[in-house]
């Protein structure tokens, strides 16, 4: 890997070197190793999308400080996250618009939370030059999409779909050393979507009945898709769904998807309290324990009432608040044996999302960032277990 400096850990510790990620377990530990050989812990950053500075209230300050994509990835992006001690590049598509009050509710009404169509482009990476992820929309069974549509995983069409999506995505990156990997679907609706849909598959079957059809249904949903990136992708891991941790993850699908992904990927979103930290610490040692996988939560942030999102309501009174719920929210797994690490939400606030690490005239909210800054550097420190 050339030209990052904040990868592998300070302890020194080291291990064989491929070219690319991958996992290893050492002393009842998991770790994630770079393409050198060094442990890595991913600390992620998502939602990075150059539409939030072109609204008509900060279009100039886009126009002023960057004027092209490769300057913004560049010169904001990746200077951002090399400074407050960011070393992945999440999930780049972005919560554009929705009812927020019931998207974090996930029950009940149906909703639809419109999110970017695209992502970046592998040149956009390569002009990054850091560590990055990917995500391949398997389904469209998004809990947050209200117009949800659950391909039939039996036929020949999916199949085509999944090799499609496999050679246009997994061909362009296959031997990019900074790739980690690749997640699937946001938040699968591998429970009843919030709308009420389902696979049809499912319907009108006991709870017994379900969740046999569910792991078999399931099974079938991991084995086209892995097939297919594994052919165009030999080298990178498989990061799996970006499972709903506050909703619930059905036991049948974690042991159907053990056999074909790497790495379980938990979205979470805590409350400011210790019992609901402790919760998300015991929940997901316990999917862990049932997946036999280590653990990336990936997707996890917090919000505070801001200028332009007055809404944005919680028990976090402010900023310095929000960098300690930050500290305490991770503090509460970072020691755990298998922890992989963390991507947070979001970039830069928008008016969808309504928060973010800056405010959306592209100015870090310094009271979050100094805080996060100093824990993020720290992180292998305090990751190891013999400090």
């Amino acid at each position: 890997m050339q030209g990052f400096d904040f990868y592998g850990g300070n302890d020194g510790r080291r291990f064989q070197g491929t070219g690319y990620f991958r996992l290893e377990q050492a002393n009842d530990r998991w770790w994630m190793v770079d393409p050198d050989g060094g442990a890595f812990v991913t600390v992620g950053l998502n939602h990075a999308d150059e539409s939030n500075l072109k609204y008509p209230h900060n279009a100039d300050v886009w126009r002023k400080k960057y004027g092209s994509r490769e300057k913004w990835i560049r010169e904001g992006v990746v200077k951002d996250l090399k400074d407050w001690g960011f070393n992945t590049i999440g999930w780049t598509q972005e919560y554009i618009s929705g009812d927020w009050g019931v998207a974090l509710d996930w029950f009940g009404d149906p909703i639809d939370l419109g999110h970017s169509s695209t992502g970046w482009s592998a040149r956009d990476f390569e002009a990054a030059n850091m560590p990055y992820v990917l995500q391949l929309r398997v389904q469209e069974i998004e809990d947050w999409n209200g117009r949800p549509s659950f391909r039939d995983v039996y036929s020949n069409d999916f199949d085509v779909y999944c090799e499609y999506l496999a050679r246009n995505v997994c061909f362009d990156h296959a031997e990019s050393s900074n790739l980690i990997g690749y997640f699937l679907v946001d938040i699968p609706a591998w429970l009843p979507h919030a709308s009420g849909e389902d696979f049809e598959q499912l319907k009108g079957l006991d709870e017994a009945a379900r969740n046999e059809k569910l792991f078999d249904v399931a099974t079938k949903y991991y084995e086209t898709i892995t097939k297919h990136i594994k052919r165009y992708d030999p080298n990178h891991l498989i990061l799996g769904d970006r499972y709903n941790g506050n909703k619930g993850i059905p036991s049948s699908v974690l042991r159907a998807m053990n056999p074909f992904v790497d790495v379980l990927s938990v979205q979470y979103f805590t409350e400011p309290n210790e019992g609901s930290r402790r919760q998300m610490r015991d929940d997901l040692a316990r999917w862990h324990e049932e997946a036999g996988k280590p653990v990336i939560i990936a997707d996890i942030g917090n919000w505070t009432p801001t200028e332009m999102n007055p809404h944005r309501v919680s028990g976090i009174e402010d900023q310095r608040g929000r960098a300690q719920d930050y500290v305490e929210a991770i503090s509460a797994v970072i020691r755990e044996p298998w922890f992989l690490g963390w991507h947070w939400c979001a970039y830069v606030e928008n008016k969808g999302r309504g928060w973010g690490i800056k405010d959306p005239w592209d100015e870090p909210y310094r009271d979050f960032t100094d805080p996060v800054k100093e824990f993020n550097k720290s992180v292998y420190e305090r990751v190891d277990e013999r400090t």
